[in-house]
């Protein structure tokens, strides 16, 4: 996992971008609660990848519930926006798995991207 928060102030907004998302959750990227706008995830395995934030300041995948689950396919780059965004009062914690099921933990075979704005 190698995860970078780009605080742009002047836009009132942070860039979390992971470049190894997978089933190790990364904890409270941004610090504390915010708004979700957008997210951009690239897979470049043969199966779909299934990014997962959860509003909490830690998380443990196969245990914790997800408060937005994303499905990117095979090989492709998927972009979801949430134009009202979503109110995320605890904090922000994702993590990439191989499958949309609560207890599943396994890591996707090639490394996953995971870009997303918050306020």
């Amino acid at each position: 996992m190698t995860v970078s928060v780009t605080d742009t102030t002047s836009l009132g907004a942070k860039l979390v971008q992971d470049t190894e998302a997978n089933s190790t959750a990364a904890d409270n990227t941004t610090g504390g609660a915010g708004i979700l706008y957008g997210v951009e995830i690239t897979n470049p395995n043969v199966a779909p990848v299934y990014f997962k934030l959860a509003d909490a300041a830690t998380a443990t995948p196969g245990t914790t519930a997800a408060s937005v689950v994303l499905v990117c396919n095979a090989s492709s780059t998927q972009n979801v926006s949430f134009v009202s965004g979503l109110t995320f009062s605890t904090g922000f914690s994702h993590w990439c798995v191989t499958a949309a099921a609560e207890s599943n933990t396994t890591n996707p075979d090639l490394a996953v991207t995971a870009r997303y704005v918050t306020s």
